[in-house]
Formats: C-alpha cells, sequence, structure tokens
C-alpha cells in the first residue's frame, strides 16, 4: 500500500515488521515524482535526486520526444497539444506502478486529475513551486516552450501559471524553490522521501483539506503555506511548555519560507482553556495585523489546538486555521474533524464549532520529547479507535502486553487517524455515526469536571472505556470476555482502570451538562465486540450507577 492509498476512506496502513507477529513480503518503493511549472527545475533535480540514490530517472518528456521521433515543440506544431497529452497519458499508466523511480514529469502532466491519480498509486507526488515572477527570469526566451507561444510570452506564462495554480495545489507535498539553490531543493526533496510521508485528504462540507503525517514536518509547513498562498501574517499559538521545545523549528521553516510569524505563548493547562484567553488571543491577532490572507499555527496539544482553533474560527468570521498537534492525544483526536471549543464551568468544551483546518501538520518526532503521562494519554484513544473499529489495531496493544511484539508509534498513529477520518467524513457535524468516536467520553467528561480539568483527558478516558465496557453488560450489548479484553490492555499498558475518587452518584450528576444529551436523555457509546460499538439513547440512572460501581470494584 502507498501512502496515497490511506487517503482512501476504509484503507488501512499495513502493520510494519516491527509489530507484526509473522513477516509479510516487502513492498515495492516507492516512486518519487517530480512536477511543477516551468521554470522550478523539475528535470535537473529530478537527475540529482536519482543520482543521490542510486535510482533509475525517468523524464517523462525525454520517452515521448524519443517514442515520437521528434520534440515536444515539434509534436505541437505537427501533432496538436492534444496528440502530446494522450502520450502523456499513456506513459502515466505505464509508471503507475510502485518501482523506486525518479520521475520528472512535464509541467501540464499532473493538471489532468486522472494523471494525479496514476502517479499517486505507486509513488509520493512533489510540486515544486516558485514566485512566478522569479519563474519566468528562469526559463529562457528560446521558443523551446509551445505553452507560451505567441507575441506575448511573459503575459502568457503568467495566466498559464494561474490556470494551473489550483491543479497544483491539490497534489500533496509541496518544496519552494524560489529561495532555495538547487542543491537545497534536492536535499528537502531527499529529507521527504526518507521521512517515508503520509497524507490524507479529508473530505468537509466547507473545504477539503489535508492532513500530514511526516517526520520534519515543523520544517516543512512554511512550503505547505506558501503552496496555499497564505500571506505574511502568521500568528503561532503555542504553550509554555511546547514552545521550548518545538518553538524555534517550526519559526525556522517559516522564515526560510519569508514568514516573519508572530508568537504567542499562553499559560499551559486545561484551565486556561477559556473565553477569557480566547479574548486575549482576539487582541493579539489585531495587534499582528491577522486577516483572511493569513493563518493562525497552533502549536501544541489538544487544549492549544481546540482553543486557537475556536479563536481563528471566530476573529473575522474566521481565518485560516493550521493544527500542529504535539502530544500523541491531540494528534489522533483533537486535530482532525474540525471540532474547536473552549471549556465552560458546567462542562467541557461547551462552547465550540465545526471549522475545517486549513491543513493539518503531524510531525511524530516531537514524540520524542512526550512525557510518559503524555504518551500514555494518547494510548488510551488509540486503544479506544481498535475498539470502535479496528481488531487489528487492538490485537497489536494485545501482542505486545504477551511480549510478542512492540508497538509502533507511527503506525498506531497512522491506523487510528484512518479510523476517525473514515468517521468524521461520514458524518462531519455529529449528526449520527459520528457520535461513536465519544466511546468512554460521557463518563469521562464527567470524571474531567470533578477533578476540575486537572486529569488529563486520556486518562479519563480510559477510567470511561473501563465503565462503557461495563455498562455494554450490563445492558446485554458486550460479552463477559470482551469487557475482561479491554480492562486487561487498558491495565497491561499503564492506563487507569478504575475511578474512586467520587461516588458514582457525584458522577452521573456531573453528566447532566454533559453536551452529548438530547431530549433530557443521555447517550452512551457502547462497546459490543472489538471493532464494534452500537448508540444506546435511553439507558435507565440505575444502570449507569452499576456500571460505575462495578468500575470501582
Amino acid at each position: 500500500m502507498t501512502a496515497e492509498d490511506t487517503a482512501r476512506p476504509g484503507a488501512r496502513l499495513s502493520r510494519p515488521a516491527s509489530v507484526a507477529v509473522s513477516q509479510e513480503p516487502a513492498q515495492a518503493v516507492c516512486n518519487i515524482v517530480l512536477t511543477g511549472f516551468m521554470g522550478t527545475g523539475k528535470s535537473a533535480v529530478a537527475r540529482a535526486v536519482a543520482e543521490r540514490l542510486g535510482r533509475p530517472l525517468v523524464d517523462m518528456d525525454d520517452v515521448i520526444v524519443e517514442r515520437a521521433g521528434m520534440s515536444i515543440p515539434g509534436i505541437f506544431a505537427r501533432q496538436g497539444e492534444e496528440a502530446f497529452r494522450a502520450y502523456e497519458r499513456a506513459l502515466c499508466e505505464e509508471l503507475a506502478a510502485p518501482a523506486g523511480r525518479v520521475i520528472a514529469t512535464g509541467g501540464g502532466t499532473l493538471v489532468s486529475p486522472a494523471n494525479r491519480d496514476l502517479l499517486a498509486r505507486g509513488g509520493h507526488l512533489v510540486c515544486l513551486d516558485g514566485d512566478p515572477e522569479e519563474l519566468l527570469r528562469r526559463v529562457p526566451d528560446d521558443g523551446g516552450r509551445p505553452m507560451i507561444w505567441g507575441q506575448d510570452p511573459a503575459a502568457r506564462f503568467r495566466a498559464l501559471w494561474r490556470e494551473r495554480r489550483p491543479a497544483y495545489a491539490d497534489i500533496a507535498y509541496h518544496i519552494d524553490t524560489t529561495v532555495r539553490s538547487q542543491d537545497e531543493v534536492v536535499d528537502a526533496v531527499l529529507a521527504l522521501a526518507t521521512a517515508e510521508p503520509i497524507s490524507w485528504r479529508v473530505a468537509a462540507p466547507e473545504g477539503a483539506y489535508r492532513v500530514y503525517l511526516i517526520a520534519g514536518g515543523l520544517e516543512r509547513l512554511g512550503d505547505e503555506l506558501r503552496a496555499r498562498d497564505i500571506g505574511a501574517n502568521v500568528v503561532v499559538v503555542s504553550d509554555e511548555n511546547v514552545w521550548p521545545l518545538h518553538g524555534e523549528r517550526l519559526m525556522t521553516g517559516l522564515r526560510r519560507m519569508g514568514y516573519a510569524p508572530l508568537e504567542v505563548v499562553l499559560p499551559a493547562g486545561e484551565r486556561f482553556k477559556t473565553l477569557a484567553t480566547v479574548s486575549s488571543l482576539y487582541d493579539r491577532f489585531v495587534d499582528a495585523g491577522l486577516d483572511r490572507g493569513g493563518a493562525v499555527v497552533a502549536l501544541g496539544g489538544g487544549v492549544i489546538t481546540d482553543m486557537a482553533g475556536f479563536a481563528a474560527a471566530t476573529y473575522m468570521r474566521g481565518v485560516p486555521y493550521v493544527p500542529v498537534p504535539t502530544s500523541l492525544l491531540a494528534m489522533v483526536d483533537a486535530s482532525v474533524g474540525g471540532k474547536v471549543a473552549v471549556d465552560h464551568p458546567h462542562g467541557k468544551n461547551l462552547i465550540g464549532a465545526f471549522v475545517a483546518p486549513l491543513m493539518v501538520m503531524l510531525d511524530p518526532t516531537v514524540l520524542g520529547t512526550l512525557p510518559e503521562v503524555e504518551r500514555l494519554a494518547g494510548l488510551a484513544e488509540i486503544i479506544k479507535a481498535g475498539i470502535i473499529a479496528d481488531p487489528e489495531l487492538f490485537a497489536a496493544f494485545e501482542e505486545a502486553q504477551a511480549g510478542l511484539a512492540a508497538l509502533d508509534l507511527r503506525w498506531l498513529v497512522a491506523r487510528a487517524l484512518q479510523i476517525k477520518i473514515d468517521v468524521v467524513q461520514e458524518d462531519p457535524h455529529e449528526q449520527g455515526r459520528r457520535m461513536v468516536l465519544n466511546l468512554g467520553h460521557t463518563f469521562a467528561h464527567a470524571i474531567e469536571v470533578l477533578e476540575d480539568y486537572r486529569l488529563r483527558h486520556g486518562l479519563a478516558v480510559s477510567m470511561g472505556l473501563v465503565c462503557a465496557a461495563y455498562l455494554g453488560e450490563i445492558r446485554d450489548d458486550c460479552s463477559a470476555e470482551t469487557r475482561e479484553r479491554i480492562v486487561s490492555v487498558l491495565r497491561a499498558h499503564g492506563l487507569p482502570t478504575r475511578y474512586d475518587a467520587h461516588r458514582p452518584e457525584a458522577i452521573y450528576g456531573a453528566m447532566v451538562a454533559d453536551k452529548k444529551r438530547r431530549a433530557g436523555r443521555l447517550r452512551f457509546v457502547l462497546p459490543r465486540a472489538i471493532g464494534e460499538v452500537s448508540i444506546d439513547p435511553d439507558v435507565p440512572e440505575a444502570d449507569v450507577l452499576a456500571a460505575l460501581e462495578r468500575s470501582r470494584s
């Protein structure tokens, strides 16, 4: 399976050998496909990349020239543009399979969605970008570019660049060549290929967006912002725990792409996730001159991504928003799905909205600085994803529990993300199917309220999963064996499985303000089997109290 396959609903990233119990055949090496407008250096960069990696090079224009027996201007003059595009389509079909090639396309090859889909099957598509005026200076005026023939080649160049811009923007990965030398562009391509990037294209009512899982993604963010025409006004919101660890990496990458970002570093913790903090963010946005041509980048865990996202969604009726989650929990939960919110004394995330981010950047290298308690909090959400829809993901935790395999965090993140993406694309505004993502959360949110939000969300979710499993057993939805598997996996991986700081009656009382209540009734997501859950819209209070009591034993 290639990286782009994970963008398709229901697709699953294969388990790596470090996780699998039995070895699987090695997968074919992905192609590296370089495209972009004229003047970006596609052919020269592809040649250098192929030499550095020792891979076969395919320059599509050269192959077409050889097969046609004439130059590209000759093809356009004698056979017409449609004939040239037919050569391109046929060659894309030949090159679709992963074979470890480095492929340089013509500037117009991947304007065709069909050609993009073909070459994405077997490789990573990388678009080389550049400021159009700089690219125009690089293109020789020698008549060798038939697409800009005419009385005013410069005007035609600019018009063609604008025409192709939306197609280029649809390509997953971008490297800007404006301020880089050719060697630096080659290095950037190699770094991207080495990172084995994964991306998803998430459909949303407000517009599709990309989710990236790339080692070194912090440094790459500026390239992706430039590709989306984000202007100079960028505000980076973080907190006092995360900023010293990762802020400079992010800022260096943004500055290299010509941005002069303003950082806003907030106090850390759920108790600051309030409307008062959002109001202070508005003040900083105004001071920075932020407008709809800029963007708010949220660097941090779920508190920061939720709060900065809500501020971005409500400032000037919405400015572009880019979550860059730095915790395992935020990567698999808060970063995807378009839900942004702040807390209220009567409940967690009571004040919020749905908003599609401009994109989401996940950089797994930041997980190396994660405190153990944050790693555990994220594992709870990943285990939850396995219970909801992925028995193989859940089995990976059982195998690790038995000492049969090791956990691969990158693979776990990718599998959990795929589950969430599948669900939110089906139900973007939580009108039905998306409710399943709240497995354990009705209990968890009540526990968080009682703990005045001092307890990590993921740890509360772990306790909530246990309560939901007992409630499912009481309601005859879940077998005792399934309940025990859930409790055993959570406990084996160091997660809390009981909450006895407050009586069941107090926990139930805290649930009544939960935003998942409808018509005065609490709805519960209950496990039926590993990989299958149900929604129970009308659970008697006595059953809830019984489940809470059993979970304390």
